[in-house]
């Protein structure tokens, strides 16, 4: 005689009905599944958002834009850029726009009371007027530094030292430099200079007369054609310092965020970790309740064996039941960490990114997770011997 075959539809109820028969338990058990799951779509889906918003800001900033700063003497001194240097940069063909700043050795704070110690990782620079259309910034409240007020006890503040300054609106006054300075503007954010953000701006006139600048600038910023960056980047040294190239650094800012969004991979690879860890424990729970299933469920076994079932159909059901419940888990996973991803992404205004291979990832490794978790359970009860199992208590 040969057994009847049992056809995928009948795996598939079989399996399920072993899985009614014990909701709570499958619930719990298929838990742990879904967080390690949800875990680790969660992880990429909200790095791979992180990293798209970074691409985003590149796109939207350019890639153009180059910055020089002094280096350093072949004796190691701290060496100056030349006072022109801005005019020399400019006159460069591809080059549409250039500025400078300058450090100034003095403190901003809110009454001359304060100690100036307390500096708050604010620094004061002065700024020609072009600075901020060279660095597509915009202002977030009041204006920005024209001819005019580049000559008067002005000042404009970056975002964060306006934060740490307790600054919200202009006409306010802050002490630098031994005399009051009138607050006429607060930038946005600067992604590609956040040495401008922790910066209270003046302009150079004023810089030279009241706070004792030497009008040699600091940094230069400039932006070319994108297709010339790199011919641009070569002639700099040469343009801004002829006598001395060696001491002009060059550097790219857009480098900085593009490195941002390669390094993020690292903290997202220890947070897959965790995620796996949890997988883990959510398997071995899935093999602790396949187990005890087959252990209450021996007389189940022993029944179905005298009635005809072959070793390999009891083999294949209690295998069916941990797919199942794996995949269970899987999919409740999936959901959650695309929900969680989504939400967060939102929060933060991001554009939501679920990797469609994170998905396929997860429901693979449910099915992994589902096969080694369900093997050995499946083998023993495929061992039972009928009389034995019928005659269990």
């Amino acid at each position: 005689m040969k057994p009847a075959r049992l056809s995928l539809s009948d795996v598939f109820r079989v399996g399920a009905s072993g899985l009614h028969a014990r909701p709570t338990r499958v619930i719990l058990s298929a838990l742990g599944i879904a967080i390690g799951i949800a875990t680790m779509i969660a992880v990429i889906g909200i790095s791979s958002s992180s990293r798209e918003e970074l691409l985003r800001q590149l796109d939207k900033l350019g890639t153009n834009m180059l910055t020089v700063s002094a280096g350093n003497t072949v004796f190691g001194e701290p060496s100056k850029l030349p006072v022109g240097a801005v005019d020399m940069v400019s006159r460069i063909a591809p080059v549409t726009s250039a500025a400078a700043t300058g450090t100034v050795s003095a403190t901003v704070r809110r009454t001359a009371h304060i100690d100036e110690a307390v500096t708050g990782g604010i620094t004061v620079q002065a700024a020609t007027t072009s600075l901020l259309t060279t660095l597509e910034g915009g202002v977030a409240k009041g204006t920005w530094l024209n001819d005019a007020t580049s000559r008067q006890p002005a000042v404009v503040l970056g975002a964060r030292a306006a934060e740490r300054l307790g600054i919200t609106r202009t006409g306010v006054r802050v002490w630098m430099g031994g005399r009051w300075f009138t607050v006429i503007g607060i930038l946005g954010p600067m992604p590609l200079a956040p040495e401008i953000e922790r910066s209270a701006l003046v302009g150079f006139p004023v810089a030279e007369e009241e706070l004792g600048f030497d009008g040699h600038p600091t940094t230069l910023y400039e932006r070319s054609a994108e297709e010339a960056v790199e011919g641009v980047r070569e002639v700099l040294p040469r343009t801004v310092n002829p006598e001395n190239p060696s001491e002009v650094e060059v550097s790219r800012p857009s480098d900085a965020l593009a490195a941002k969004a390669a390094a993020s991979g690292a903290f997202t690879n220890l947070l897959l970790g965790l995620g796996a860890v949890a997988l883990l424990v959510g398997g071995v729970g899935v093999a602790n309740t396949m187990v005890i299933s087959v252990l209450e469920r021996r007389k189940e076994i022993g029944l179905r064996r005298s009635l005809g079932a072959t070793r390999g159909q009891v083999r294949v059901q209690f295998l069916s039941e941990s797919l199942l419940l794996s995949a269970l888990g899987g999919v409740a996973g999936a959901v959650l960490g695309a929900l969680a991803t989504i939400g967060y992404a939102l929060s933060q205004g991001w554009p939501p990114v679920v990797p469609p291979w994170s998905i396929g990832g997860a429901v693979g490794a449910t099915l992994v997770i589902g096969t080694v978790a369900g093997l050995y359970p499946a083998m023993r009860a495929a061992r039972l011997s009928p009389t034995v199992a019928l005659s269990t208590s």
